[in-house]
């Protein structure tokens, strides 16, 4: 199923390619924001770093000329175990913005996911990207009627489950948004809200920063979760979970999975990386309900391994943003390419052709060689 790529980025073949560029062409503030972490920014360093610790034993001498990369998410076939995970702001990067991100993704049969503090609205991203399946990640903000009326705007526009970020009762301290007095720029607005709401104040210091503070609930509780129950019939993930005990919780309060995610490395410096969590997490609760997986993706590989250990899915964040900032969504669709391509060479070289094939004792930890 190897796809062909655009011939005006043949140049671009990994991630980093794009990652280069747009850290050559974004304004300082707006790459700030995309690129930061958490003050020395250890979690966002180690997040990329996990992964390369990990080492894959392939099988060899098996059939692979037939591979299946589909996956059945939430009662929904999709035709990769790669999505776009939820990030702000996507017209920053490019004006195609999250339509482009969503568009992009349904041109892969993957699922896009919205953030709350997208540039585009619900209902535009549900107008212009109809075939693609589209999750709502959303915030709990203090005025619970605004809340509550995310929640039936995603409904009425077809979004398929609610994303619930739970690792934000206060945003983490992010040294570049600091210095550069991050806000969003003034030509652009939050496009899931009006008037107020959809801008940031021009402010010394970290102008997102400011804006949670003042809006978002930093007293939510499990409680709340069964609150959203209670008015909503999607599903619910919980976003941020790092700690089985956590995971637990979310299932025994009925959530369909949770999302072991550290931010990208934005909220506590010196977590552990989301690779490093997702075995505790997998071994507690994997056998109730699905639990996925982003930051640090990066390679085929890291898709590979993160299924291995038991991910359901896996999610993609700033390598959008990086392939929007180059063309927008066909710069977002060429990232993806590069991903899936390199997650379905690797299902050849291990002898797998479709994602049941892939066992945990195909990854293992580099200490085991190290030893012999």
């Amino acid at each position: 199923m190897f796809i062909k790529f655009n011939k005006m980025s043949n140049k671009f073949t990994c991630v980093e390619d794009f990652e280069k560029y747009a850290a050559g062409t974004l304004p300082r503030m707006v790459l700030g924001y995309y690129q930061s972490g958490a003050c020395e920014e250890y979690t966002l360093s180690i997040n990329k770093k996990a992964f390369n610790k990990l080492r894959i034993v392939p099988r060899v001498l098996r059939d692979v000329q037939n591979r299946d990369l589909s996956v059945t998410v939430q009662g929904v076939q999709v035709k990769v175990p790669i999505g776009v995970s939820p990030c702000a702001m996507h017209k920053m990067a490019h004006e195609d913005g999250e339509c482009g991100s969503a568009r992009a993704a349904g041109n892969h049969g993957a699922i896009f996911i919205l953030s709350t503090l997208s540039t585009c609205s619900l209902e535009e991203v549900a107008e212009k990207a109809p075939d693609t399946v589209k999750w709502f990640q959303l915030y709990i903000y203090k005025d619970r009627n605004l809340t509550a009326s995310l929640i039936k705007r995603a409904e009425k526009a077809g979004y398929k489950a609610l994303v619930l970020t739970v690792d934000a009762p206060v945003f983490g301290i992010r040294y570049k948004d600091i210095k550069n007095n991050f806000t969003l720029p003034s030509h652009l607005k939050l496009g899931n809200f009006s008037n107020e709401l959809s801008k940031m104040n021009n402010t010394s210091g970290s102008g997102l920063t400011k804006y949670v503070m003042s809006l978002f609930d930093d007293r939510l509780v499990w409680d709340d979760v069964k609150w959203l129950k209670s008015i909503t019939s999607l599903p619910i993930i919980v976003k941020g979970i790092l700690n089985a005990t956590d995971a637990k919780i979310a299932a025994d309060l009925g959530c369909s999975g949770v999302f072991v995610s550290n931010h990208g490395g934005r909220q506590l410096d010196t977590s552990p990386a989301t690779i490093e969590a997702l075995p505790s997490i997998v071994k507690e609760v994997g056998h109730r309900i699905d639990v996925y997986l982003d930051c640090g993706i990066r390679h085929g590989t890291d898709v590979f391994k993160a299924l291995a250990l038991g991910a359901k899915m896996v999610f993609l964040a700033q390598p959008i943003l990086w392939g929007l900032t180059f063309n927008g969504q066909k710069g977002a669709e060429e990232v993806l390419n590069i991903v899936i391509n390199e997650f379905d060479n690797t299902m050849a070289l291990t002898g797998c052709v479709s994602l049941d094939q892939i066992e945990k004792d195909m990854v293992v930890h580099e200490s085991l060689y190290s030893k012999i």
